[in-house]
């Protein structure tokens, strides 16, 4: 998430288009809900895989997967795509740009990966235990039910963490665009 500081803030581009104060931080506010959301989200699920796995009962494991496959199907990837939107936008309409620090591009790809965990595992997964236990066969795979929530909440927290911290500094691109916007332009040094 972009700061708001003037301190740690890396010197603006001319080149691009930055967003209006009030635009910026509606998509701030979006996006640090939408964000805080995924991780709620998550929360949820973990709990859920550890009642399930954790319970005798096998009303208790059905209706937890039968949880965990509606917050899948129907919550996870729009709050998701709402994160990486909002984050696109912030990301491109601010100083940051997505691709001119290390810790923004390791946000939107960890962001990309576990959208895609979620859609091609992470549901068709649930869809196959919840068919299951609804059949009346035992929890297939606890571990495995536990496992995308656990590593989706290590990336979650990892990415708010390095968006507290803003580590490792520019990327080459970053570095090559800040070169550029410090030198003279050939108009100043003329009229100078």
């Amino acid at each position: 998430m972009p700061s708001t500081s003037s301190a740690s803030s890396p010197p603006s581009s001319t080149s691009s288009r930055k967003l209006s104060r009030p635009v910026r931080r509606a998509a701030l506010v979006v996006h640090v809900i939408a964000s805080a959301g995924w991780l709620g989200l998550t929360l949820g699920l973990l709990a859920l895989a550890v009642t399930a796995a954790g319970t005798g009962s096998a009303v208790t494991v059905e209706a937890s997967v039968r949880a965990m496959k509606l917050f899948a199907d129907w919550l996870l990837l729009p709050v998701a795509f709402l994160t990486l939107a909002s984050g696109l936008v912030l990301s491109l309409g601010t100083r940051w740009g997505l691709a001119r620090h290390r810790w923004v591009y390791v946000k939107f790809w960890l962001t990309l990966a576990t959208i895609t965990a979620t859609a091609f595992a992470l549901r068709p997964g649930l869809g196959s235990t919840v068919a299951a236990v609804a059949a009346g066969e035992p929890l297939p795979d606890a571990t495995g039910l536990m496992t995308g929530p656990i590593v989706s909440l290590s990336a979650y927290v990892f990415m708010t963490v390095i968006s507290v911290l803003k580590p490792w500094g520019p990327t080459r691109r970053g570095r090559r665009l800040r070169a550029e916007s410090a030198r003279p332009t050939r108009s100043a040094r003329q009229n100078a």
